[in-house]
């Protein structure tokens, strides 16, 4: 049975969660205070958390930053009151896996849960099956330990960034579109929302590629969207 951790200040749209989640028959922990959420983050095992952005105590996007400090790699919907704040929590690379608008249709919020559930789900059955690191000259990719080096370095990458480097990279030289990276990293179709992956992609290659404007791994494929060098 799925664990999620429900950090949410409005109780209306708390009772609404907790009652669609344990429809799903998940269990649910429920706080209205950020400092709590970050506790109990820190003390239990969760297989998704529900954060909201602007809490009490501690807010969302603080909550997310120190919980990716500590490597705890918990799923996180992140929940915002303002479609402005949404870039503010891309911009600023919190490390939440996806983020919804309120107000919110129960059915999209009930969508965004089950794909970051299939995508934990397809992750954990992979550390089960110990796969082999992925490496290309100086990057190695760490799927198990969800750990990226470059030069021996660590590199430090976002969920989302990691997903996406780690699709490119097991399937080199196979071009992807924009939208079919949608579909996989962020488990169904953003409808308009083709500029994420393009963000995503240009944040990555700034910590990868030593030039750039000249990327060496992460190549882009004209009028269809981006591949891994199967050149190496």
């Amino acid at each position: 049975m799925k664990n999620v951790l429900v950090v949410e200040d409005d109780p209306d749209i708390s009772q609404l969660i907790q009652i669609h989640l344990r429809d799903l028959d998940y269990n649910v922990e429920v706080t209205d205070n950020g400092k709590r959420g970050y506790e109990l983050a820190g003390k239990c095992s969760f297989d998704l958390m529900i954060l909201d952005l602007m809490l009490p105590e501690m807010d969302g996007l603080s909550i997310c930053l120190k919980l990716r400090a500590l490597e705890n790699f918990t799923p996180i919907l992140m929940i915002t009151a303002k479609s402005e704040e949404i870039d503010k929590v891309l911009g600023l690379e919190s490390g939440a896996d996806d983020y919804i608008t309120k107000p919110f249709k129960i059915r999209e919020f009930i969508a965004r849960v089950k794909a970051i559930m299939r995508r934990q789900d397809q992750f954990m059955q992979l550390i089960q099956k110990d796969e082999p690191k992925v490496k290309f000259a100086d990057l190695e990719i760490d799927e198990k330990r969800r750990k990226v080096t470059l030069n021996q370095m660590r590199v430090d990458l976002t969920p989302k960034e990691f997903d996406l480097l780690t699709l490119l990279a097991r399937n080199p030289g196979r071009s992807y579109s924009r939208s079919e990276l949608l579909e996989l990293i962020w488990g169904y179709d953003f409808n308009g929302y083709e500029h994420t992956v393009n963000a995503h992609i240009n944040r990555l290659r700034s910590k990868i590629e030593t030039d750039a404007n000249n990327p060496s791994y992460i190549l882009t494929t004209w009028g269809i969207g981006y591949r891994f060098n199967d050149e190496w």
